[in-house]
Formats: structure tokens, sequence, C-alpha cells
């Protein structure tokens, strides 16, 4: 599956005003690449985002597989990408008017031997002072293959004592550790945050709620046993929680095949029980909320998803909205 090339036209149809214009906004996830399903997304485009009504003034990139250094080792590749982000980041710089890439979560093998993962961390830092995190995610399930966003081939990555070592590794050096899984995964990843105590473990994505194949119409119907999971999740203090991504084509929303895209009205109305859980359960102080653009562009338009989540904001007070759009993200990426 490819993005459409009709896409920018199809989003043209849903046009709505910006509420709390004045209100700042960190996107800790986006992703960018210069060729990828049929597109490419890169600073123009991502500013062609940002810049289009909210105040979007910092953003973190997370990996993707973009500019890895084949000429190098294996281990060392995903140096590359670093680079390939940090010369974005540059000239990003040059027009300090519009959003800064301000952080870069990238890739490693957190399986590697330690002397040699040290080394690829290093070789991170000094490819960029943006460097906060590694994103290695555990995204597995067996019918993977029929997903548009298939995660990796390796099943229980996140009870493997090799990955969890170096998932502690990172929280020893100060970086955080971006994860993103299906929700099958949801309690191996409760005992991965049990085990790495010490290391900030960034949920990406709600832990992906699936709702197409074997799940098709049964998202709703495990919504009781996924808030369970989320609640004990939320109970160990070293995990913060993103709230966003619910808009890919693997969560069964099925909004990236209608003829026009959804309101935020519609968003609010589909999925703000998810995000108030969240919210419950971590409280503010440890949720933020995340574009994942552009996978969600496929469903979801980015004017439009930032009205859906001011919308949902609106209970809560004026300090948990700041954490919600800036602060829990500018502390934990040390923006």
């Amino acid at each position: 599956m490819q993005f459409p090339d009709n896409l920018a036209a199809w989003h043209d149809q849903v046009r709505e005003d910006i509420i709390d214009p004045d209100r700042e906004i960190t996107d800790p996830h986006h992703h960018l690449w210069a060729d990828r399903l049929g597109s490419t997304y890169e600073l123009d485009e991502l500013w062609g985002d940002t810049q289009a009504g909210h105040k979007v003034t910092r953003t973190v990139f997370i990996e993707c597989g973009s500019g890895y250094d084949r000429g190098s080792s294996k281990p060392f590749a995903p140096v590359g990408e670093t680079r390939y982000v940090a010369a974005i980041a540059a000239e990003a710089a040059k027009y300090p008017g519009k959003a800064q890439i301000a952080g870069i979560v990238a890739h490693a093998n957190l399986r590697l031997d330690p002397e040699v993962l040290n080394q690829v961390l290093d070789a991170h830092e000094a490819a960029s002072d943006r460097f906060r995190g590694i994103r290695h995610a555990g995204a597995w399930d067996e019918e993977r293959k029929g997903f548009m966003f298939q995660g990796q081939p390796v099943p229980h990555l996140y009870v493997d004592p090799d990955f969890q070592r170096g998932v502690r590794l990172l929280g020893e050096r100060g970086l955080t550790y971006d994860t993103w899984h299906f929700h099958p995964q949801n309690g191996e990843f409760l005992d991965l945050a049990r085990a790495c105590p010490q290391t900030t473990l960034v949920l990406n994505h709600f832990g992906t709620p699936i709702g197409t194949h074997r799940f098709a119409g049964k998202r709703e119907d495990r919504f009781a046993e996924w808030q369970d999971e989320m609640a004990a999740i939320a109970r160990c203090p070293n995990v913060v929680a993103k709230l966003g991504g619910l808009a890919m084509p693997v969560n069964g929303f099925g909004w990236d095949g209608r003829d026009m895209p959804p309101t935020s009205d519609e968003l609010v109305e589909a999925q703000a029980h998810y995000y108030h859980h969240m919210i419950d359960v971590f409280g503010p102080e440890r949720a933020m909320f995340e574009s994942n653009f552009p996978v969600d562009k496929l469903s979801v338009g980015y004017v439009t998803y930032w009205n859906a989540m001011k919308k949902i904001a609106a209970r809560y007070d004026e300090a948990a909205q700041q954490a919600l759009f800036a602060g829990t993200a500018n502390r934990i990426y040390r923006l």
C-alpha cells in the first residue's frame, strides 16, 4: 500500500477554524523520509502541516528507517538516520519563526553486546546534540504481514533478557526508550517496564488497539480489557504515554477508505474515551499528545487532529493542558 496521490486534495475537503490558536504545542512524534510508500515527507511537508494554523513550536523526530548508512557495519547503519535528520534540523534552524526539530529519537539494536551498543549510542550522540533516546519497536503480531505497518519479525522481544539489558543501559546513560507494539503485547510490555525501573519508557500509540483482521469489529468489545491493561502499565512510574497514532489503518476506524476525511468532532466522538482514560490513569504530567504524522495523515488532517485534541483537553485545567500539549514532551525529551 502507498500514500495516495490525491491525499492533499482529500484533506482539503475538510476546513476548520483553528481552536485556541495561541496554545503552544510540541509535537513529540513525527517521521521524515525522502521516499517511502510513494511519498516524501521532509521539511517542506512537515512545515506545510505545522504552519497550517496551530502554534507548533517544537517537534521530536522518531526513527523510521530513513537515511541509513548502508556503508557502515550493520549496528552503526542507523546513525545515518540521525545525521540525515540533524541536517534537516540545521536547515530549519535558519528559520526560527517556524517549528524546530528539537529532539531526535533514533534506532539502535538494543540486543547488542553492551560494549558495541555503547559505541553505537556514542555515535548517535556525536552525530547530533538533539539525540535524546532510542526506539527499538517491539511491534509483532501473528497477522502482521497483512498490516500496512508491520512492525518487526522478532516475537516476544520485550521479555528477551538481552533486550531488557539494553533498555536498562539507556537509563544508565540518561536516554529514553520509545516503544511501539500491538495490543496483544501489552502484558509483555508491562513485564519490560517492571524489569527496567530506572529507564523512562515512552509508550507510543495507546498500545495500538487493533481493529482489523481477527479483531475486525471487536475493538470496542475489548475496551474494558484495554483499560485494565493501561491502568496496570500506568502504575509503573517510569512509563510515559504518547496520545496519538490511533488513526492508523490497523486501528480499524476506516477513515483512510472514506470519500471524505473525518472532522474533529468525529474524531472526538470516536476516540475521546481512549484519551480520557489514558489521562486519568497516567495523569497529564505523564501524558503528551502526538500527531504520528505523516502516518496518521492517511486518515486525519493535521489541523483536524489538533482541533480534536483541544476539544478533548477542554475539560482539564490550564496546568494540565500545558502539560499535555507541550510541558510533558519538553521535560521528557529535555527540549
